[in-house]
């Protein structure tokens, strides 16, 4: 948990392509508001939660009272896979009839991981994150154990209506992709993902494509960098010590590729996360 909190707002809940390395989950009280999603623009309504997951470009649209509960969620980079790649969630679901009474324990128990301010720029940015992070660290364990109860109570409501990533179809396509998410600090070469796959190297790769409608290597990296993009603003560690991390032992390369998917260098992208 990053942050935990109510927001009232009067028409000034309005900002613009906001992506983040966590996710968002919110419960409604009242108002007007909607999320501007790739998918469309979602409504959000009383009594109803909402997730946004992380790595999700949107925007936030309101004209006049809103108020909700918003949750800040971040997973733990040295975990290998993640929980968001292997659920498909819906955006929006109606709460249980004790959601409310969880979100405000939750803020109960978590009176100093509120947001002083709700424009992202104030803390979606490095200093803040890991500071948030620290703090949730130092929590005692009776009010982490408590949270983590209401976080997965609330994450279940979405759960209960999702349904597993079955990106492909072929069951040995999904093996490499579990070996490749389980194995994305290491350098993977696609003889070894061949191989775990049951095919020879051309016949995976043609596979893969046709199944994922990416290379093999287009996807690795595209997870790699994901994973780059959450270190670099959730940690201490140095560009070098990240890029080693992931697999890269050339760190001209690794600035390239970088830079290639996010527009910007590591640095770049860690200072954008350092302004206050």
């Amino acid at each position: 948990m990053l942050n935990v909190g109510f927001a009232r707002h009067f028409g000034d809940w309005n900002w613009r392509n906001v992506r983040s390395p966590f996710a968002r989950l919110y419960y409604v009280v009242d108002g007007d508001a909607q999320v501007e999603l790739p998918d469309g623009i979602v409504s959000l309504l009383p009594h109803h939660l909402y997730l946004v997951p992380p790595y999700t470009m949107h925007s936030n649209i309101c004209k006049g009272v809103f108020s909700h509960y918003y949750l800040h969620l971040y997973e733990d980079p040295s975990y290998g896979g993640s929980f968001w790649d292997n659920w498909k969630f819906p955006v929006e679901v109606e709460a249980a009839n004790d959601d409310q009474n969880l979100m405000k324990r939750l803020c109960e128990v978590n009176p100093g991981m509120k947001l002083s301010q709700s424009d992202p720029e104030s803390y979606d940015n490095r200093t803040t994150l890991i500071s948030n992070i620290q703090n949730n660290q130092q929590r005692s364990v009776c009010d982490k154990v408590e949270s983590t109860g209401i976080i997965l109570l609330l994450l279940s409501r979405f759960l209960r209506h999702a349904t597993a990533e079955k990106r492909v179809k072929d069951v040995r396509i999904e093996q490499s992709l579990t070996y490749i998410r389980e194995n994305i600090g290491r350098r993977v070469n696609m003889d070894e993902l061949a191989k775990v796959a049951c095919m020879s190297k051309d016949h995976f790769i043609r596979m893969f494509k046709r199944e994922v409608s990416h290379t093999p290597n287009a996807y690795v990296t595209e997870k790699k960098i994901e994973r780059a993009e959450l270190l670099l603003v959730t940690t201490l560690l140095s560009v070098k010590q990240i890029a080693l991390s992931l697999g890269y032992d050339d760190m001209a390369y690794f600035n390239n590729v970088f830079k290639r998917h996010t527009k910007v260098s590591p640095l770049q992208y860690r200072e954008k996360y350092s302004q206050v």
